[in-house]
């Protein structure tokens, strides 16, 4: 749309992964070293984590297409919460192994039988399984289980687990213990900072062809970061409305107001979330105050008034309509006493009129 008012080749901000734009500094450096570290250890799980748009897909993709020339054999899935056997069924179909057909014992052994073969002429197969924060217990016991196979003392298959933060506090539970002594290497992606997220924006506009075509102001950048907290695909989404906004202003530079406007809007259309927005109002279960135990100690008295009989309520109500009654009666002698005084008034009247 915008590509040819500044003078770009491509769309610079797509929100879709694409490892010819990999930006391998600041934290995705890192991670990209603790892969290769992990890789080289031929063995157990790498554990990948980070927030959603952080760049996990993008980092394992371009950690990949360097595998491409190695004789490694590779393989990966995206978990939508697979059950034990239709992982090992996806796992087989993503190294190519035929097993439509197959039971879980069938399918664990045609795995192990193409992981030897590939073990007689290259490295370890490597799996990278990604979303594993959706994958049950049963499933990733499964993951453990593969690593497990071995020949000539050495692992058949390592595998690479990709993760939303969560997927951590999966691995720390009690039940995880056996998977989690097998991780060599983890790591967190965390986001970028101001000047990394500078740097993010530049770099992918000039793998766009740009040439300061839209020019861009230093506080246009700052801002940037601030609404986008330095996550990538964040980064992304602004930025590419940036420039529509600006080509649609038929305009060839971004400043700290433009960005104002165009995250403003975004927010509104609720794609960013407002850090100055009101949280959300408690539940009730949340106002329920909460009340310490209390040592079982005998009262002083009695917490409530104490029962009383059918009798004692007769003699109650008795005694009330008697008092009701003492009350009417001196309601009607009151009355009677008015009309007497009203009625000796209009006597005196009377006589006064006619002296």
């Amino acid at each position: 749309m915008y590509e040819s008012y500044f003078g770009l080749k491509e769309l610079p901000f797509q929100i879709t992964p694409d490892t010819r734009f990999f930006f391998g500094q600041g934290p995705h450096k890192k991670a990209l070293a603790y892969a290769s570290y992990g890789l080289s250890k031929g063995e157990g799980f790498v554990v990948i984590t980070g927030e959603i748009g952080a760049g996990k897909t993008t980092l394992v993709n371009y950690f990949l297409t360097r595998l491409i020339n190695s004789k490694r054999r590779t393989a990966k899935i995206v978990s939508s919460k697979l059950e034990e056997e239709d992982l090992l069924r996806v796992v087989a179909n993503e190294f190519g192994i035929e097993c439509e057909t197959d039971d879980k014992a069938n399918l664990l052994r045609k795995i192990q039988l193409f992981l030897q073969e590939q073990e007689g002429r290259s490295a370890c197969g490597l799996l990278v399984v990604d979303e594993a924060q959706n994958l049950s217990a049963s499933s990733l016991e499964e993951l453990r289980m593969l690593s497990n196979f071995q020949r000539n003392d050495g692992a058949l298959l390592q595998i690479f687990l990709v993760g939303q933060p969560e997927f951590r506090d999966i691995l720390l539970q009690p039940t995880m213990e056996q998977l989690r002594q097998r991780v060599v290497a983890s790591f967190h992606l965390g986001p970028l900072d101001q000047s990394q997220t500078r740097e993010y924006i530049e770099h992918r506009l000039k793998l766009a062809g740009w040439n300061d075509d839209p020019k861009i102001h230093p506080f246009a950048f700052q801002e940037t970061y601030q609404a986008s907290d330095g996550v990538p695909r964040r980064i992304n989404l602004i930025c590419d409305r940036l420039l529509v906004s600006a080509f649609l202003a038929d305009k060839h530079e971004i400043l700290l107001e433009d960005v104002h406007e165009v995250v403003t809007e975004i927010r509104q259309e609720g794609l960013l979330a407002d850090p100055d927005a009101a949280p959300p109002a408690p539940t009730v279960t949340e106002l329920q105050p909460v009340v310490a135990a209390q040592p079982a100690v005998a009262p002083a008295g009695p917490l409530v008034e104490p029962a009383i009989s059918d009798g004692r309520v007769a003699e109650s109500l008795q005694g009330i309509a008697q008092r009701l009654q003492q009350i009417d009666k001196q309601m009607r002698e009151q009355e009677r006493r008015l009309e007497q005084i009203l009625a000796d008034g209009q006597i005196a009247v009377r006589n006064v009129g006619k002296g």
